[in-house]
């Protein structure tokens, strides 16, 4: 039976609304915020659980890419998956897998286990969230709809503050001993509270007349993703080999093969994962393109930002999850800005992205102005514009995407539009976090050299010159070259180890041993803050390139997202 708040009794009245329609509104919120937390709690708790579990750079990457890549590819077939078997009963075998996915990434030993884990989540999340959507629809009156659909903004606005505070907190705490396996442990009462809640207050419903499942093209966009993923978080570790490239020129064959095997399937008259004639539409295509930049942009960011202020700066997870607070904040307030604003559609996009823009150049500028002794109340500036922006540019994003296209291509194109986001912020993860540790050797050594002369100087004042010194210095520069990109940060390089021996050797007496010690300690310290912050500028650069590409991508979408609005705004 549907339940629906607008279906007509035999004597000509509506049906009541559904009696538990506000309780079952938080039971899918609680949903929400569940997918919300579990989508930024590993940016904040990456270098962490590196340092315990071990694995190389690219462990980091795929905590984030594992979970947005099985959820982008299970978007686009979970709302099918409620219209066929019952949005009550996939929500809530959605909950209980997404649940079960939490604690095994909660009690997973080793990195590959907990990327593993991770997918598991993104695969059941991908099953639960599209549900909300459609019961929400018919459990409330056209009255109460904007009420529900309005309770979402201030959901994801806390979630968003609130999701790297609670994750660094908690790691901070260190809670009965869990460590960062709390921000996992933590969804065990939000997940067992929506299944059993759901049970009792969620109504069944589900569509009269449901596409039927394209697993051929689930399967090539599945492939499709994990060929152009794979390579560029991996490639990097086996120096780019040929299988690298080759693998990210067989996603674009495969992406191919993905497209013509959904215009025949559509010409055939099946039901097709992606109706072909959204494409035909400049408004989507544009909004896919606009989407996959800009979220690639923003997700790599938010990565490489976190592993800057941990790695770089030596932030603990709470104070990494605070200097990030403004950001989100700040978009809370853009969205907020925003609604008042909606009737000049593009305008406000473009807008939006130039406040980004603005705000990156700052974060740039308090970084060459601060230098390695940066602390997070300096950057909230910048990070507060930008976070407006971003808000500014979201706020109309979806709604100018979606008002042109036609009723029958609603439900494919929101879950294109959804599943190209998920997939963009695993591609951004993907390609910023591989420049930005690609470009970590190189910017430490080349900090290591810029501090090279105080180093000598720290060194001649207990007396160590000649052959001695220079094997200290050269010694220091491999040092933390060779530590900036291990594989394994728990592993010594040889080099350091050399280098330890060097200084031992140079020392003349207890106290200059110290001093010795200190000096290099110093400098190694201050060559990795600072090649840090070099690779760190240069993803502002690329950032900033990206955002100038979303501005200019956002011209193929229209002015406004409906006729009417253009009147209103003259």
């Amino acid at each position: 039976m549907t339940t629906t708040g607008t279906a007509p009794l035999g004597t000509g009245q509506e049906a009541p609304p559904y009696r538990w329609r506000w309780v079952a509104l938080f039971i899918i919120l609680a949903a929400e915020v569940m997918d919300l937390l579990d989508a930024v709690v590993t940016n904040i708790a990456s270098p962490t659980i590196r340092v315990e579990l071990g694995g190389s750079a690219a462990t980091i990457q795929w905590l984030g890419a594992a979970y947005t890549l099985s959820m982008a590819v299970g978007l686009i077939t979970g709302g099918r998956l409620g219209d066929i078997f019952g949005r009550k009963r996939m929500f809530l075998i959605g909950a209980a897998g997404f649940t079960v996915g939490s604690l095994l990434c909660a009690l997973a030993q080793g990195p590959e286990l907990l990327v593993a884990a991770r997918v598991v989540q993104g695969l059941f999340g991908a099953v639960m969230l599209p549900q909300g959507l459609g019961m929400i629809k018919e459990m409330f009156p056209p009255k109460e709809m904007q009420a529900a659909f309005g309770m979402f903004g201030p959901v994801m606005g806390l979630s968003s503050v609130g999701g790297p505070i609670l994750a660094g907190w908690l790691i901070d705490a260190d809670y009965f001993g869990t460590g960062w396996r709390m921000i996992f442990l933590i969804n065990l009462p939000l997940g067992l509270a929506a299944v059993f809640a759901g049970l009792r207050y969620l109504p069944e419903s589900r569509s009269p007349h449901p596409l039927k499942l394209d697993f051929v093209g689930v399967l090539l966009a599945s492939l499709a993703g994990l060929l152009i993923i794979f390579p560029l978080v991996q490639g990097r570790e086996h120096d780019w080999p040929l299988w690298s490239f080759l693998m990210m020129g067989a996603s674009v064959v495969v992406f191919a093969i993905f497209g013509w095997f959904e215009s025949r399937k559509n010409r055939a008259g099946g039901d097709p994962l992606v109706v072909p004639s959204l494409f035909r539409k400049r408004a989507f295509t544009g909004g896919l393109i606009t989407g996959l930049v800009f979220f690639s942009a923003m997700i790599g960011f938010t990565l490489v930002f976190n592993l800057y202020t941990q790695i770089g700066l030596g932030y603990s997870t709470l104070k990494a999850g605070l200097s990030m607070a403004p950001w989100s904040l700040g978009m809370v307030l853009g969205f907020g800005i925003a609604q008042p604003l909606q009737k000049y559609g593009r305008k406000l996009l473009h807008g939006g992205t130039i406040l980004m823009g603005v705000g990156t150049l700052a974060i740039l500028v308090t970084l060459n102005l601060a230098g390695i002794g940066v602390t997070p109340w300096q950057l909230v500036p910048a990070l507060l514009l930008t976070g407006v922006g971003m808000g500014l540019l979201m706020a109309p994003f979806f709604d100018i995407i979606l008002a042109g296209v036609e009723d029958h291509e609603t439900g494919s194109a929101s879950g294109t539009l959804t599943a190209v986001q998920q997939l963009g912020s695993a591609f951004g993860v993907a390609l910023l976090g591989t420049v930005f540790f690609g470009l970590l050797g190189g910017g430490v050594a080349t900090a290591a050299d810029d501090v090279t002369p105080k180093l000598r100087s720290d060194l001649a004042a207990v007396q160590v010159t000649g052959a001695p010194q220079d094997q200290i210095v050269t010694g220091m520069r491999a040092c933390v070259h060779d530590r900036a990109v291990a594989k394994d940060p728990a592993e010594v390089p040889a080099s350091c180890t050399r280098l330890e021996a060097d200084a031992r050797a140079a020392a003349t007496s207890p106290e200059s041993g110290v001093a010795i010690q200190k000096a290099v300690a110093t400098a190694g310290t201050q060559s990795g803050k600072e090649g840090f912050g070099h690779a760190m500028k240069t993803i502002l650069w690329v950032v900033e390139a990206m955002l100038l590409l979303t501005f200019l991508a956002a011209f193929l979408l229209p002015k406004h997202a409906r006729e009417g609005e253009a009147a209103g705004a003259h």
